[in-house]
C-alpha cells in the first residue's frame, strides 16, 4: 500500500519511475517489453480541437500566434500493459500545420500505439521534455520535432503502473 502513495506524492518522482520519465525513443516498445504483449490503446477522444493558451506556449508558438485560434488533431487514450488497468494515460497534440504529406497518417492511427510511427526510422528523435505531477501521476510531456513538424505527447504515469513497476 506504501509504495502506490510513493507514485503519487507531489515532492519529486520517485527513483523506480525516473528512467520512465527520462527515457529517450519510443516508450511503446519499453512498455511492451515490460509487459511482455502488445499495448492495448484505448481511445477516449480524437478529433480536431482547438488548443488552450498553455498548449500553445508548450508547442513553442509566440507573440501575435498566441492570440490567434490553432486547430490541433487530438488524441486522447490509456494504454494497458498486462493488467485490467490502464498504466498511461496519453495524449497527443498535432497541430493541423505538422499534418502534411506522410504525416497526414497520424490523424489514422485508431489503436495503433503512436510510437510505432514516430520511432518507426530512428530510435530517437530531437525533442524538448518537461516532467511534473499531476492529479492523475507523474507525467513527461514531449515537445518532439518529427521530421521538421512539431509533436506534443503527454504520458501520465497512473497508480497501477507505479504498483506494477514496484512490484518486480
Amino acid at each position: 500500500m506504501t509504495s502506490t502513495l510513493s507514485c503519487i506524492t507531489n515532492s519529486s518522482p520517485p527513483a523506480e519511475l525516473l528512467s520512465w520519465l527520462n527515457t529517450e525513443g519510443s516508450l511503446t516498445a519499453l512498455l511492451e517489453e515490460k509487459a511482455g504483449q502488445p499495448l492495448r490503446v484505448e481511445r477516449s477522444f480524437e478529433g480536431y480541437r482547438l488548443l488552450s493558451l498553455i498548449q500553445k506556449k508548450q508547442l513553442g508558438l509566440q507573440g501575435a500566434a498566441l492570440s490567434r485560434p490553432l486547430l490541433a488533431w487530438v488524441r486522447e487514450a490509456q494504454l494497458y500493459g498486462n493488467d485490467e488497468l490502464p498504466w498511461v494515460q496519453a495524449q497527443s497534440i498535432f497541430p493541423l500545420s505538422s499534418l502534411q504529406g506522410r504525416a497526414r497518417r497520424l490523424q489514422q492511427l485508431k489503436s495503433t500505439p503512436i510510437g510505432y510511427v514516430l520511432f518507426k526510422r530512428s530510435r530517437t528523435l530531437p525533442n524538448q521534455r518537461f516532467i511534473e505531477h499531476t492529479t492523475d501521476g507523474w507525467q513527461r510531456q514531449t515537445l518532439y520535432d518529427w521530421y521538421g513538424r512539431k509533436l506534443l505527447i503527454s504520458e501520465t504515469f497512473l497508480p497501477q503502473f507505479c504498483q506494477t513497476q514496484l512490484d518486480l
